[in-house]
């Protein structure tokens, strides 16, 4: 279970249940004018029915009163529960922001107990093994690891370094940091997380307020049609055109079903995305990504692991693999870089060691002049590993050719090869490569099934980038980029008339993502990143991009599903209705043929489409907060299969509801 995950418990039901009736204020409504028609309509036909108590129109015009309410009533329901799950994974993350103290450093290197809601931007806190991270900072001194569970949901700790960013809320399990504040209180990532996922902060998208805007057009159609058929109807009597049966007929017609689940369905989609560790800026950030053509990934971090990674010993004639390793192990051991890590790993592997040896000697770092690092042993022999330039100028010429070209073929495959020499003779060659992250290359097949194009940007010269792109897996790929180059590839393929989507990590990936429709910055980033994207990965996964996409899809085609539903159903309630009101005009009689579900009474056709009506809307509430299945493939396949499979749907289960319900109506006399 991750950290955004949550539970509907009895006390969020009964929030729930306020809500929905607090909702019912006109003001509130009046955001909703297909489901306020509805509710003046309630309003109408209650006063009528407090008018006919003792009159013989009284159980009628009191039961189609009631249904009218309970219309409205679960269409406030359905906005009410998707706010709530959205409240309760903010009061998750309300339980996990706490306020704690936190050691602020002095100017004389000493610190003092404050509380973490006193600092502000640019203090400088000590962290020590098990103190929560009282801010989101930057560490400026030391190397720990990180519990970010509470964030992030994943148990494995991460390293944070020098350089990295830190967030408030975290705990800090081993070794000490030194981290700078870089939020003010209240501004911090989980205050902005907390903001982002309840209800509330939504802001309708610019394709919810058209299909708003649509729905008032076709209730404003709907409104004038009944009310010109007013006049023309009472050409055949008053029993035709009463105006409960006229209200009836309206909120029939129009389309309630979408009207009471529209704002549902987009609350639900930001949730959806904050359930896969995403958070969202915005609804228009999820609701782009459900339309985008284009995905640029960078290389370093993002599609790979970020640090590159020994994968081979490569020995020069008359040396064997072992010694390589082995003289590779001990010019390493001292070497804490990711790189030296990596070598001692493999070596250890090809060696076949469960502990690392010790040996006496005096360790050589890495200059920058000399480019070069290893180990003086105590026995007296030197061994050194680095670039191979360097490494050639202190072998000896016999071996200098083989090794210059062991070193030429891992540059031409997109690996960085070091030298490796004991005592000015040289062994060989370590090959270094990217290490692409995993699972990536199934993630973009599925891409490319739903039509969408991804490109890699990379600083790295074309051979390496050629590399990574083929493993990967990736459309395209783009290398040698500059930050504003990136930032001009997202405005050539914009400038097409195409969606963007863009992840990053980096300080350099920050302008692009800011350009970019869809800006997915990694968790593990820089501050600049996560601030100028409009989603954060909390889990720091460029492949939830995948996730985020299939969401913003999801998103879009449960609106245009249920939309599809909502119109078509329509239908059915048509046959039931038309027919009923007229049924008692003898000119008008042909109008019978047209009741082709055998419905026994005017009365009881209305009642029952007026039911089905409203129970239809809390039975689709799950499709609504869930959304509707949605499987890779290309667009216009998918738009066909969904407008067929609900525009039929549609069309059926009013029929058959409808039928049903008038004859559950005759059983209690009441059809």
């Amino acid at each position: 279970m991750t950290a955004m995950s949550h539970t509907m418990d009895s006390s969020y039901f009964m929030q729930v249940l306020k809500d929905t009736f607090a909702k019912l204020n006109p003001v509130e409504m009046v955001r909703n004018p297909v489901m306020f028609v509805v509710e003046i309509g309630t309003v109408v036909t209650l006063i009528f029915t407090i008018g006919s108590i003792g009159k013989a129109a009284f159980q009628y015009e009191l039961l189609v009163t009631i249904v009218l309410f309970f219309t409205i009533l679960f269409a406030t329901f359905a906005e009410s529960y998707a706010e709530a799950r959205g409240r309760a994974q903010a009061d998750f993350l309300r339980r996990t922001k706490s306020s704690t103290r936190a050691k602020r450093l002095k100017g004389d290197g000493a610190w003092e107990w404050v509380s973490s809601e006193e600092l502000t931007m640019g203090m400088r806190v000590l962290v020590e093994p098990d103190d929560v991270i009282p801010s989101d900072g930057e560490v400026v001194e030391g190397v720990g690891s990180v519990d970010e569970s509470t964030i992030t949901g994943e148990s494995a700790p991460v390293i944070k370094a020098t350089g990295d960013s830190v967030t408030g809320g975290t705990r800090l399990l081993s070794d000490q940091l030194v981290v700078r504040i870089t939020t003010n209180p209240g501004q911090t990532f989980l205050d902005r997380m907390i903001a982002l996922v309840e209800g509330a902060s939504r802001q309708k998208t610019p394709n919810e307020i058209a299909l708003s805007a649509l729905l008032g057009v076709l209730t404003l159609i709907f409104l004038l049609v009944v009310v010109t058929l007013v006049p023309q109807a009472r050409y055949y009597g008053p029993h035709a055109t009463d105006t409960t049966t006229m209200v009836a007929l309206l909120v029939c017609l129009i389309p309630t079903t979408i009207g009471a689940l529209l704002s549902a369905i987009g609350i639900a989609g930001m949730n959806r995305v904050a359930q896969v560790d995403v958070v969202a800026k915005s609804g228009r950030a999820v609701e782009a990504a459900g339309d985008i053509d284009t995905i640029i990934l960078d290389k370093t971090g993002t599609i790979t692991i970020g640090n590159r990674m020994a994968t081979e010993f490569m020995p020069v004639t008359s040396v064997r693999v072992e010694e390589v390793a082995e003289a590779a192990l001990l010019a390493s051991l001292s070497d804490s870089t990711p790189e030296g890590r990596s070598v001692v790993e493999l070596a250890k592997d090809v060696l076949h060691l469960e502990a690392l040896p010790l040996v006496e000697g005096e360790a050589v770092p890495f200059s920058a002049h000399t480019r070069m690092s290893g180990i003086d042993l105590a026995d007296g022999r030197q061994i050194r590993k680095g670039a191979i330039s360097a490494i050639v100028e202190i072998s000896s010429a016999e071996k200098r050719p083989e090794l210059e070209k062991l070193a030429e073929a891992v540059a031409g495959e997109g690996g960085t090869p070091l030298a490796v020499e004991i005592d000015g003779r040289a062994l060989g060659v370590i090959r270094l490569k990217d290490i692409v992250k995993s699972g990536l290359k199934e993630r973009f097949d599925d891409f490319r099934r739903m039509g969408i194009r991804t490109v890699m940007a990379t600083g790295d010269n074309r051979i390496t980038a050629a590399v990574i792109a083929q493993e990967a897996g990736v459309d395209d790929f783009i290398a040698e980029l500059k930050p504003e180059d990136k930032i001009e590839t997202i405005k050539r393929e914009q400038s097409e008339g195409k969606l963007v989507a863009m992840t990053g990590d980096g300080t350099n990936d920050a302008p692009a993502l800011a350009q970019a429709d869809v800006g997915l910055a990694m968790n593990t980033g820089t501050m600049a990143a996560k601030e100028a994207g409009n989603m954060i990965d909390l889990e720091s996964n460029p492949t939830k991009l995948l996730d985020v996409v299939m969401v913003g899809k999801q998103l879009l085609i449960t609106r245009g599903a249920l939309t599809t539903f909502s119109i078509a159903n329509d239908v059915a309630k048509y046959f039931a209705i038309i027919p009923a009101m007229f049924a008692a005009v003898p000119t008008l009689s042909v109008l019978s043929k047209l009741n082709i579900m055998g419905l026994k009474t005017p009365h009881g056709a209305i009642l029952s489409a007026l039911i089905f009506n409203a129970l239809i809307i809390p039975a689709l509430i799950p499709f609504a907060i869930r959304g509707v299945t949605y499987r890779a493939e290309a667009a216009d396949k998918m738009l066909a299969r969904n407008i067929f499979n609900w525009g039929v749907l549609g069309i059926v289960i009013p029929f058959v509801g409808i039928w049903g319900i008038d004859r559950v109506l005759g059983l209690f006399g009441l059809a």
